[in-house]
């Protein structure tokens, strides 16, 4: 393939690759506590292949266009009142902590329940962790009450105080799945200085949709100017090669 149309392929699937994050951030605009994505671009100097020239030390360096990572937005979402005392938000900067099978790991997801044994779950089942191990109730308990410290309460008094922690650097907290963060290796968590625990309310997606279909549409129309292009060239290549075919005849 020649150079241009490896520069325009390398152009066509970043904005294959940016498509796919812009659906996927539409997809959970309602999803409880969902950080949308970004993805960064990088621009990669080719170290062998070169522009053709027929003077020799004048050719320059092909530019690649590189997809470097995808990393999210941790802007806060709004937050919407439920009612429900066993949603949670945070106010700010922190994360809630949760235990999986793969380990610790962080939510912005305070859409709680109480499982079977009595303990604070998510709604994929993973315990809610207070700093002194899960947060559980007793049968009787009635009257659940969380206070912007975090601190649980029920009828039968204090059942703990959650475990909310921070990391510095932007890219401290990485995305597991399941709307799950992991810590970044070689970063360690942190507990939360400042706590806003927001009782009866949950943090909505942060996602824009106006602006992320404002983008789409953007990204779109970019990738099919771009086929275009690669076919108009691809096609003045092959009128000309018929061209000089036919002059040697």
């Amino acid at each position: 393939m020649e150079n241009i149309g490896l520069v325009g392929l390398s152009r066509q699937v970043a904005l294959q690759r940016e498509l796919d994050v812009i659906a996927n951030n539409l997809a959970n605009l309602n999803t409880t506590g969902f950080k949308q994505d970004n993805l960064l671009f990088q621009e990669y100097m080719m170290p062998v292949a070169r522009e053709d020239s027929f003077q020799r030390g004048a050719d320059r360096r092909l530019s690649f266009v590189w997809d470097r990572a995808t990393v999210p937005n941790m802007a806060q979402g709004a937050m919407q009142q439920t009612g429900n005392s066993l949603d949670m938000a945070i106010g700010g900067r922190g994360f809630f902590v949760v235990q999986t099978p793969e380990g610790e790991r962080y939510t912005r997801n305070g859409s709680f329940e109480i499982n079977a044994q009595g303990q604070l779950v998510t709604k994929q089942g993973h315990l809610v962790l207070g700093e002194g191990g899960p947060i559980a109730f007793e049968q009787n308990d009635i009257g659940i009450t969380v206070g912007r410290d975090g601190s649980v309460a029920a009828s039968g008094g204090l059942r703990g105080r959650l475990r909310i922690v921070t990391a510095d650097g932007a890219g401290a907290f990485e995305k597991a799945g399941d709307n799950l963060f992991r810590m970044a290796q070689g970063v360690a968590a942190r507990p939360a200085e400042a706590r806003d625990v927001r009782q009866g309310f949950i943090e909505k997606s942060n996602v824009e949709p106006v602006l992320a279909l404002s983008r789409m549409i953007e990204v779109t129309r970019a990738y099919q100017s771009l086929a275009t292009s690669m076919e108009r060239h691809d096609q003045l290549r092959r009128e000309a090669i018929r061209s000089l075919g036919n002059a040697s005849a």
